[in-house]
């Protein structure tokens, strides 16, 4: 790596020609769906080596701005990420609507909303998630395993998992759509008033399985969202685990100032 004047560094050329493509992507000169040059195509217009072209495409695709599949290149995502209003999408309110938090924020944003359930019934709770629930390890709770898609695309995976005295005297919850409103909604029918919901994010790169199940290019970040569901009473009754793919969601907080 080479010294600009006055001792500084200079940028290396593949971060000069990712952050050109990645321009371009911003500017509208690629476009969603269109292909980005090949491999070849980027050497020649650029003059430079296939090992700094193949270093370049590494900095576009962590952008989050094109997907790559093998054998098929790289294209421009048409996904522009969802709003988490964390603040607001679980309001009582939204429930009593007939809305459940993920159908009420793509609404939000004009997107077309869709939910593949996946699994439910009894398992046997891993240790993680029985201290959560505060039952013993293995104990039998309920599971509802979710894929969510927006226009099409598979965004996030999530899992809820229910302690069984809770979950056995409500029917709704081993139906795949519960009604109008969720989960959230059906357990309030039944006496268990929520308190508050508490998040833990955490982003990393996604696994192979994980990449296939969200269609994201190979070590995509993604956030892991595990959020505890509490009632007045102090009861967590819902644990639930959720899978996103980094560039669809943006997180919006609101802070108290005061005590």
């Amino acid at each position: 790596m080479g010294t600009a004047v006055g001792g500084a560094r200079s940028v290396p050329r593949y971060v000069e020609i990712a952050d050109e493509i990645v321009l371009q992507i911003r500017q509208g000169v690629l476009k969603p769906g269109d292909t980005v040059p090949s491999e070849s195509e980027l050497m020649d217009r650029y003059g430079v080596s296939g090992g700094t072209i193949r270093r370049a495409m590494t900095e576009v695709r962590a952008s989050g701005l094109v997907e790559t599949r093998h054998g098929k290149g790289s294209t421009v995502k048409d996904r522009p990420p969802v709003r988490h209003r964390s603040s607001d999408r679980f309001r009582r309110s939204l429930r009593r609507g007939g809305k459940a938090a993920y159908l009420a924020e793509s609404e939000q944003s004009g997107a077309e909303a869709k939910v593949s359930v996946l699994y439910i019934g009894p398992v046997e709770a891993p240790e993680d998630i029985a201290e959560r629930l505060g039952v013993e390890a293995g104990a039998k709770v309920l599971a509802r395993r979710r894929l969510y898609f927006r226009n099409g695309t598979p965004v996030e995976t999530a899992t809820s998992y229910l302690p069984w005295d809770v979950a056995k005297d409500i029917p709704e919850l081993f139906a795949e759509n519960p009604g109008g409103g969720g989960i959230y909604a059906r357990l309030e029918d039944h006496g268990h008033e929520f308190a508050e919901y508490v998040e833990t994010l955490q982003a990393r790169p996604a696994s192979k399985a994980e990449s296939s199940e969200l269609a994201l290019s190979p070590g995509a970040p993604v956030i892991h969202l595990i959020r505890n569901a509490v009632t007045v009473d102090g009861r967590v009754v819902e644990a639930c685990d959720t899978l996103m793919a980094a560039d669809q969601f943006v997180f919006t907080y609101r802070i108290p100032a005061v005590d």
